[in-house]
C-alpha cells in the first residue's frame, strides 16, 4: 500500500507571528504542524500494520524541509517538497490543484492522510480540495481509522452523533488530534531519518502554469492589546 501524508511546515503557534505584506512571515521558529503529527502517526501505524510506504509531501518554501526531516524521523519512507516562487501566497485552491498533481505523478496512491488543519489558517478546507482536485471520496474528521479488504473505515464524531463512513481505496482521510498519540523519534530514529531520499519538485516538473492566488489579504492590522477584565 502506498500513502502519501500531506503535511505543513508553519510558524510556531507559541511565538509572535507578523504579516508583511499581505503573508504571514515564515521562516522565523517554523516547525511541523502539530495536527499533521497525528496524520503522520496515524499513516506510519498503517504501513507498519498492513505493509507499504509512507511518503511525506508538502508545498513550501525550501526550508519546508525541515517539516519533511520531522516527519522522516516519525517514520516516514521519503519525502517530497514543492517549492516554487511563483507559489508564495497560494490559497487553499492552488494548493490543492498543486498536491494534487504531485500525488498524480507519484502515482499508484492508495491512501492520502491529511491532518485535521494548519494551526497557521485553521480553515480545515484543504482535506476536501485536495480530495476533490484528485478525484477520490473524502472521509474527514477521523478519531478511528483502519483499511482492509480494499477500503477504509473511520469512525467520527459530530455533535452526538458518532458515525461509521467505509470508502473504496484510493481515498483521502483526514484525522484529528484525538486519533493518536504521535510518537516522539528516538536518537536511532532521528539517524535514519538524514538517510532517507528527499526529493524537491517545482510547477515545471508538475507542468502547472502559475495562475496566481484566487485570494487576496485586503487589509490586516495587528490585534489590540488585551485589556484588563472587570471584577
Amino acid at each position: 500500500m502506498k500513502i502519501v501524508v500531506c503535511i505543513k511546515h508553519v510558524p510556531d503557534a507559541q511565538s509572535e507571528r507578523r504579516i508583511e505584506e499581505g503573508r504571514l512571515v515564515r521562516g522565523e521558529e517554523d516547525v511541523l504542524n502539530e495536527l499533521d503529527e497525528n496524520a503522520v502517526e496515524a499513516a506510519v501505524s498503517l504501513a507498519e500494520d498492513s505493509g507499504g510506504e509512507v511518503i511525506a509531501l508538502t508545498m513550501g518554501p525550501e526550508d519546508s524541509e525541515d517539516g519533511v526531516r520531522r516527519a522522516l524521523q516519525m517514520g516516514a519512507d521519503s519525502g517530497l517538497i514543492i517549492a516554487d516562487d511563483e507559489l508564495a501566497g497560494a490559497d487553499v485552491v492552488t494548493t490543492a490543484r498543486v498536491l494534487a498533481a504531485a500525488i498524480e505523478r507519484i502515482g499508484g496512491v492508495d491512501l492520502i492522510v491529511t491532518g485535521m488543519a494548519s494551526l497557521d489558517g485553521m480553515t480545515s478546507m484543504l482535506p476536501g480540495a485536495l480530495a476533490a482536485a484528485v478525484g477520490v471520496p473524502a472521509l474527514t474528521l477521523a478519531t478511528e481509522l483502519e483499511v482492509d479488504g480494499g477500503a477504509v473505515t473511520i469512525q467520527r464524531t459530530t455533535g452526538t452523533l458518532r458515525e461509521t463512513l467505509r470508502a473504496p481505496l484510493p481515498a483521502l482521510v483526514s484525522v484529528t488530534d484525538q486519533a493518536n498519540e504521535p510518537r516522539y523519534p528516538n536518537f536511532a530514529a532521528m539517524r535514519a531519518a538524514r538517510r532517507k531520499p528527499v526529493d524537491a519538485w517545482d510547477l515545471g516538473d508538475l507542468g502547472i502554469e502559475p495562475r496566481g492566488a484566487a485570494v487576496a489579504v485586503v487589509e490586516d492590522e495587528e490585534r489590540p492589546a488585551r485589556q484588563a477584565g472587570i471584577i
